[in-house]
């Protein structure tokens, strides 16, 4: 199907027609359990599907396993796991998260559901963590694909005088690099903080995510001549953006929206989470075409096997291997 400015041709969801969908607690616990157990209810614990309901003695774990005689939810082994919430309140924050291009805030979504600021933060962090993929799972990009890296973070121009000093002649002030790769026949995107942007970490992103026979397009940084891949790029530095087909429009189209998000909706990315913005991001752009409720189900199809405790959350740096916090 032809797409159109806008996304005109995706079947969107209004909040009335929502609220129409999920009248109830017990429709939205159906809807989660229709989709996380799609092929069938199955014991968490075991695996068995030897269950049975536990005839409405506990609603925190209405099933048991005639296996294992374990009682369970389909909260257990998700995200889910261990949330008091009501289901309806997490259909609302998906469905929040997803209809906003940018994102949602945590303190906008603590006033629309009726949570705090830190459980709405955490909400939304767990949303994001169902679109963490396996890079070895993601089948890689046949091309042509743009290929561009960027920093966020902090500017020069608000520090104060002192630090400002101190910085001098050091780049990027208080900034984390990021590299990206967007496939033009997929339209799909992937992205990941790293610790530089050195030749070995570029290119080793490049050869992570790109097939082999794909014709690859970037920036004139050295960092990315010599590479084993049918390469061009645009000379940046003499202000060339396009030539013929040879640009990287598309992922700076890419990180334009994550930088008016970072600015506008989250005023700043910690460097210790940032790879979960930048995961969400890619993740919602690879589904925009979706219809509003294909979207909505896709993240809770990915809620499966991802508990994120808020004790892991604090931990967890969320960066790959070296890079700093």
């Amino acid at each position: 199907m032809a797409t159109a400015p806008g996304k005109s041709f995706r079947k969107g969801l209004t909040i009335l027609e929502l609220t129409d969908m999920f009248p109830t607690e017990e429709s939205a616990r159906e809807w989660f359990e229709g989709i996380i157990w799609a092929k069938g209810r199955h014991c968490p614990h075991c695996g068995s599907c030897n269950t049975v309901e536990n005839g409405g003695r506990s609603e925190a774990r209405p099933y048991h396993c005639k296996d294992c005689h374990q009682h369970f939810s389909v909260r257990l082994g998700t995200i889910l796991e261990g949330s008091p919430l009501p289901f309806r309140k997490w259909v609302l924050a998906i469905y929040l998260h997803m209809t906003s291009l940018k994102g949602v805030s945590s303190m906008k979504l603590h006033r629309d559901i009726g949570v705090t600021q830190k459980t709405a933060w955490f909400m939304l962090q767990r949303i994001r963590e169902a679109f963490k993929r396996d890079d070895d799972d993601e089948p890689p990009m046949g091309g042509p694909v743009e290929v561009d890296e960027t920093f966020v973070g902090g500017r020069r121009r608000n520090m104060s005088n002192a630090k400002r000093k101190e910085a001098e002649g050091r780049g990027p002030v208080d900034m984390t690099a990021v590299v990206g790769a967007k496939c033009r026949t997929s339209n799909t995107v992937a992205a990941k903080v790293v610790q530089s942007t050195d030749k070995p970490t570029l290119q080793g992103f490049i050869a992570d995510h790109a097939a082999k026979d794909a014709k690859v397009y970037t920036d004139d940084h050295g960092a990315y001549s010599g590479m084993p891949f049918d390469h061009e790029a645009v000379n940046h530095s003499a202000a060339e953006y396009v030539r013929d087909m040879a640009h990287t429009n598309g992922i700076e189209s890419f990180w334009a929206v994550l930088k008016r998000a970072h600015k506008g909706v989250y005023h700043k990315f910690s460097v210790k989470h940032l790879q979960r913005y930048v995961t969400d991001f890619a993740g919602r752009h690879n589904v925009r075409t979706k219809d509003t409720l294909s979207q909505m189900e896709h993240i809770v199809a990915g809620m499966v096997g991802k508990r994120l405790t808020y004790k892991a959350l604090k931990a967890d740096n969320g960066l790959p291997s070296g890079a700093r916090s």
